[in-house]
C-alpha cells in the first residue's frame, strides 16, 4: 500500500515542478522500478542471513521515517533541481531525474526489501511455497489497490500530497513498531490505536506552507486534476498558474477594465471576421473548451455584450477559483464542469465560434486534436462558424502547428495561422465556409484604431497567414502522437543554444 501511494504522491510532487510530460513519467516509473529491483535483490540476501520478524519491522520503520521526512525537504530539493540545475543547462529531464533520486531512492529501496523478506519468514515448508507466495502476492496486490486509490480519490484532494505522505508514513511506522515490540502483540491483536491516532492528528496539524513557493502567491489548492496557484502582482493583476507553472492560464485585474490582454487570448476575438460583411452584433453564441479562469469568456462578454457563452472546464476546483478570484460571474456564461469532448457530445447548441484552449501542461489532451473531434466541432458550428485553437512552437520547429493544419484541412475548407509575436503560441483558425485573408483584413480594418476592435486588428492582421497542408501527419482518434511531437519540441528547446 505504501509503495503504490508513494509512487502516486511522487507524481504529484514532481508535477508541481516539472509538469507531467512523458519525460517525467518515464523518470519516475523507471527509477522506482530500479529502486525496487535493488530492494528485491538485497531483501533476499538479508532475509537469508537474518530471518527475523523484528529485522523486517526495523526495515519498514526506517522506510516509514524516510517517507515522513519527504514533506519537509521536498520543496528545497525540487526547487534546487529546477533552478540550480537549470543554471548549468541540465534541463528538465535531468532535473527531474536528480530530484526523484534524492527524494525517493531510500524509501523505495527499503520497501523493496519487504516482499522477499516476507516470503522467507512465512515459508516453513518448501512443498507449500507456491501457495504461500501466491497468497502473499494476493495480499500485496490488495494493498497496492488501496495505495493507488486512497491518495488519488481522497487523501491528496482532501489533505494535500505532503500530508498524504505523512499519513502513509505514520501508519507504516505504527505497524512497524507493533512488529518490533512483541509485548504490543501480546497485549492486543490490533495496532496501538491511541498512539496511531495521536500521530495522525499530529501529521494533519503540522504547518507545512505551500507545496511550491512562488512570488506574490495568494492562494493554492490541490484538486483531483491540478495543483492550482493564484498570484497577485503589486498592480492588482491576478494570474492562474497550474502544476509546474510554465504557463499562465488566466489573467484578471479588477482595477483595470482593459478588454485586451496583449496575449494570445485576444486572437480568439477576431475569429468571426473571416465571414464577409460580419458585424459584431451578429455573434450570437460561443463555445469555449478549456475555460480556466474565464479570461476568454470575459473578453467575449465585454466586446460582444449580446453573446451567450458555454464554457467547458474539466476541473470544478478551477471553476470555483475562477468565480472567486477572476470574477467569472458573467450572467451570459454557462459553465459545464466536464471534459470538453463530452460537453460537445451532449450539447444541442450551434456556435458561431468554438474556442479551444485546453492544456494539461505541456500537452493538449489528445482527444482535442483529432479529425474525429474537429468533425464533432463542425457539427456544432453555425453555417458561418469558425473554430479557433491555441497550440505552440519553438523558434525553428513548427511541426505541431503543421500537424494541426493538416488535420483541420481534412474537415474545413480554409485554415489560417497566427504566430503570436514574442511567444511560443500559435493560434490556428478554420472556417465552415470558403473564406479569404482579404475578407478578414477588410472586416477588421474598418474599426478605428482607438477602439478595442481597432487595437485587436493591429495585433492580429500583421501575423495572419493562410495554412497549407504538407501531406504529413493527420491526427486521428486511432493515432495522435501529440505527446511524442510535444516531447520532441521540448527536447529541441532544451538542447538549442
Amino acid at each position: 500500500m505504501t509503495s503504490l501511494a508513494l509512487e502516486m504522491c511522487a507524481s504529484r510532487l514532481l508535477g508541481a515542478y516539472f509538469g507531467t510530460s512523458l519525460f517525467i513519467w518515464g523518470n519516475l516509473i523507471g527509477l522506482i522500478l530500479l529502486y525496487l529491483m535493488v530492494g528485491y535483490f538485497l531483501g533476499g540476501r538479508i532475509a537469508d542471513r537474518y530471518p527475523y520478524t523484528q529485522v523486517l519491522c526495523v526495515i519498514t520503520a526506517a522506510a516509514a521515517l524516510s517517507i515522513i521526512i519527504i514533506p519537509f525537504v521536498c520543496q528545497s530539493i525540487l526547487t534546487w533541481s529546477v533552478t540550480g540545475l537549470e543554471q548549468v543547462s541540465v534541463g528538465i529531464f535531468l532535473g527531474s531525474l536528480v530530484g526523484t533520486m534524492l527524494l525517493f531512492a531510500i524509501p523505495v529501496i527499503l520497501l523493496g526489501l519487504v516482499s522477499p523478506f516476507a516470503i522467507r519468514l512465512i515459508t516453513s515448508d518448501v512443498k507449500k511455497s507456491g501457495r504461500i507466495s501466491g497468497s502473499l502476492y494476493a495480499i500485496s496486490t490488495v494493498g497496492s489497490i488501496l495505495g493507488a486509490f486512497l491518495p488519488v480519490l481522497w487523501l491528496i484532494p482532501t489533505f494535500g500530497v505532503r500530508r498524504a505522505l505523512l499519513i502513509f508514513g505514520v501508519v507504516l511506522f505504527a505497524a512497524s513498531l507493533w512488529g518490533i515490540f512483541p509485548r504490543w502483540r501480546r497485549a492486543t491483536s490490533l495496532l496501538p490505536l491511541p498512539a496511531v491516532i495521536i500521530l495522525l492528528v499530529a501529521a494533519l496539524a503540522i504547518p507545512l506552507g505551500p507545496l511550491k513557493e512562488i512570488p506574490d502567491l495568494i492562494y493554492e489548492q490541490e484538486s483531483f486534476y491540478n495543483y492550482i496557484q493564484i498570484t497577485q502582482t503589486p498592480d492588482g493583476t491576478r494570474q492562474l498558474i497550474l502544476n509546474e507553472g510554465q504557463a499562465i492560464h488566466s489573467v484578471y485585474n479588477p482595477n483595470n477594465p482593459t478588454q485586451l490582454t496583449g496575449w494570445y487570448w485576444d486572437y480568439f476575438l477576431a475569429a468571426p471576421y473571416f465571414n464577409a460583411g460580419f458585424k459584431p452584433d451578429q455573434l450570437k453564441r460561443v463555445g469555449i473548451i478549456g475555460l480556466a479562469g474565464g479570461t476568454v469568456a470575459r473578453q467575449f462578454s465585454q466586446v460582444y455584450p449580446q453573446v451567450q457563452i458555454d464554457g467547458a472546464e474539466i476541473d470544478p476546483a478551477i471553476v470555483n477559483v475562477g468565480r472567486r478570484y477572476f470574477n467569472m460571474n458573467e450572467p451570459n456564461l454557462h459553465v459545464y464542469a466536464q471534459d470538453g469532448r463530452t460537453f460537445l457530445a451532449s450539447s444541442h447548441q450551434k456556435y458561431d465560434v468554438v474556442a479551444i484552449d485546453a492544456f494539461q501542461q505541456p500537452y493538449i489532451p489528445f482527444q482535442f486534436t483529432t479529425r474525429e473531434f474537429f468533425t464533432q466541432v463542425r457539427d456544432h458550428l453555425s453555417t458561418t462558424g469558425v473554430v479557433a485553437l491555441n497550440t505552440g512552437h519553438t523558434a525553428h520547429d513548427y511541426r505541431l502547428v503543421q500537424a494541426f493544419v493538416n488535420t483541420l484541412s481534412t474537415v474545413f475548407p480554409n485554415v489560417y495561422v497566427f504566430n503570436v509575436p514574442g511567444t511560443i503560441n500559435t493560434e490556428i483558425m478554420a472556417t465552415m465556409q470558403p473564406t479569404s485573408l482579404e475578407t478578414f483584413r477588410s472586416n477588421l480594418s474598418q474599426f478605428p484604431v482607438d477602439t478595442t476592435l481597432g487595437q485587436l486588428a493591429s495585433e492580429v492582421l500583421p501575423v495572419a497567414t493562410r495554412g497549407h497542408t504538407d501531406g504529413g501527419i493527420v491526427f486521428t482518434d486511432d493515432k495522435a502522437p501529440i505527446e511524442q511531437i510535444t516531447d520532441q519540441l521540448l527536447l529541441n528547446y532544451i538542447l538549442q543554444p
